[in-house]
């Protein structure tokens, strides 16, 4: 049995690999990049792209391997609006569809692949258990959800998939949206928030998620859905204060009201010049907190990584780039 990671060298995937090998396992990195991670002193890399069927079918899928989908396109870089379907979908849903196809053709019967919480939308219930209804806001979590639709029905013609839907993903290798937050504070220049502050902010990290991952298969890939988000995430005005102060930074927090601001948002990406995506400020000051003891109780999962820790550490690794150049930065990472 080998595991073939689709997507795994971005960033999920490296931090999985290695896991896999702690476990003795055979694993093939598919991708189309490949970087100079120290995973490949032990792991095979194919060269390899999810928009290509044929690409896929020449990684060599076997009928027993364990299969893991890490490969998206995410919400950063921002795009407009008129080239986000063409953005997202090709890799988001058709490449996921590529790769369950490849797999029915060998009867390879074990996915995890992950989703996102954005498939949410607006937040009707607090905290969002995996049940929510799904109302994506846009092309990104759309084509996510559709991808959980085309789950639905290869588990019906008896494939295993495993679903994760985590929230903003944080760790060393990226640092996306967060590094305009970053430069404003780095400058000493008010930092406003979209709402009060009052209402929490929740991340994920990378090495958490990376986990998820290993013991779903642990558990056989069960045939569920899965939230995965810190616990106890603080209110968005304490979490940022930490920051400042961590930072050492005289910003201020500017409470703004969220209705004037979303509307401003929205015209700015009427006119083609977006500063957000949609899909992020309009859930900005709303209370989006995932329930996630389903995954602790069936995956024995459990996240280790405050929200505090992470977006400090997540700062701290902005700095050493500023202060070393050459040192590779998010731009790097595959997007996943």
């Amino acid at each position: 049995m080998k595991h073939v990671l689709f997507g795994g060298d971005g960033f999920v995937g490296r931090h999985l690999a290695p896991k896999l090998l702690a476990d003795g396992e055979e694993v093939i990195v598919a991708d189309i990049t490949r970087s100079d991670l120290p995973n490949y002193r032990d792991a095979a890399f194919i060269k390899c792209d999810v928009t290509n069927p044929a690409s896929i079918e020449a990684v060599g899928i076997a009928a027993d391997d364990m299969v893991y989908n890490l490969s998206a396109k995410m919400l950063s870089p921002i795009q407009v609006r008129a080239k986000r379907h063409d953005f997202f979908w090709p890799v988001n849903y058709h490449g996921t569809e590529n790769i369950i196809n490849a797999m029915a053709a060998v009867d390879a019967m074990r996915l995890v692949h992950y989703t996102t919480d954005m498939i949410y939308g607006h937040t009707h219930v607090c905290p969002q258990t995996e049940d929510h209804p799904a109302a994506p806001l846009g092309e990104y979590g759309l084509s996510k959800y559709k991808t959980e639709e085309l789950a639905a029905d290869w588990r019906e013609r008896g494939m295993q998939i495993s679903l994760f839907r985590p929230r903003l993903i944080i760790g060393p290798g990226r640092l996306g949206i967060l590094s305009k937050l970053f430069k404003l504070i780095d400058w000493h220049l008010p930092v406003p928030m979209i709402g009060s502050g009052k209402n929490p902010y929740q991340f994920i990290s990378v090495f958490d998620c990376a986990e998820a991952a290993r013991l779903a298969w642990k558990a056989d890939v069960p045939n569920e859905a899965y939230n995965l988000g810190s616990d106890n995430p603080p209110p968005v005005r304490e979490l940022l204060g930490d920051l400042i102060h961590h930072a050492g930074s005289r910003s201020l927090l500017i409470p703004t009201p969220g209705f004037a601001v979303k509307r401003t948002l929205d015209l700015l990406d009427w006119l083609n010049m977006p500063i957000m995506d949609p899909e992020q400020y309009l859930i900005a000051d709303e209370m989006c907190v995932l329930d996630c003891s389903k995954a602790k109780r069936q995956l024995g999962w459990e996240p280790a990584y405050r929200d505090e820790d992470m977006l400090n550490a997540a700062y701290s690794e902005y700095r050493a780039g500023l202060d070393q150049p050459h040192t590779e930065s998010s731009a790097h990472v595959p997007a996943e």
